[in-house]
């Protein structure tokens, strides 16, 4: 039974993230998101409970991947095509390029999966993150609708996402191996600034999450360059 149980976290990964895409299809997008959020939940506990179980394995792999596929790929280019549909000049094909984020998470999914050096971290910008960011967007759009709204600034940042999910950028994973401040503190201080981040603003706050969590990245792999050398 226990086997299961990982897989079990990742279907429901999976059914959030199909709900998710039905509210963002409908225009709600802010519901959307709430369902991102529960996937990301639902991603991040099926890995953890793969290893406490010591029930690894290769069809677990891939149905992340799958699931993933779905709530931080479809879903996150589901929402900037509406974006697009009414962003202030809209053509009937250029909403069309917001599943250029799709795309790019599929290929960065498939990355991931084939690319022995992202055991422990990641190279390239992780979809559920950059999925956190895309939803973000409708949110801050009801106190800037003209900022949000340009055409222009959602062109750019799916072609920047994108490039990001494919980069050669080095970022930490969030996972714990022990909890030991010497050997932790840069994901501490990200974890605690982002948590103070969300509490005074919310969604608005998840670009300036992204931001701190590219910058402290490279700072964290600079150290531990130096450390190293």
């Amino acid at each position: 039974m226990k086997r299961h149980l990982p897989n079990a976290i990742t279907c429901a990964n999976l059914f959030s993230g199909c709900i998710g895409i039905v509210f963002a299809f409908k225009g709600d997008l802010e519901t959307a998101a709430y369902f991102v959020i529960l996937s990301g939940i639902f991603d991040f506990f099926d890995g953890m409970v793969a290893r406490l179980l010591n029930v690894k394995s290769a069809i677990g792999k891939d149905l992340d991947s799958l699931a993933d596929m779905v709530s931080f790929g479809f879903l996150p280019g589901v929402i900037m095509f509406q974006l697009l549909k009414v962003s202030d000049y809209s053509s009937e094909y250029m909403p069309y390029l917001g599943f250029f984020i799709t795309i790019f998470s599929a290929l960065r999914l498939a990355k991931f999966n084939n690319d022995e050096r992202q055991t422990n971290d990641f190279i390239g910008l992780n979809t559920p993150m950059n999925t956190l960011f895309i939803c973000s967007l409708p949110y801050i759009a009801k106190d800037y609708p003209q900022v949000i709204g340009s055409s222009i600034l959602l062109i750019a940042i799916t072609a920047i996402t994108s490039f990001l999910l494919v980069s050669e950028l080095k970022i930490f994973s969030l996972k714990f191996n022990d909890l030991s401040w010497a050997k932790n503190k840069i994901k501490f201080l990200f974890l605690i600034i982002s948590a103070v981040l969300i509490a005074f603003l919310q969604f608005a706050a998840i670009p300036f999450v992204l931001v701190l969590y590219i910058a402290m990245s490279i700072l964290h792999f600079r150290l531990a360059n130096v450390t190293l050398n």
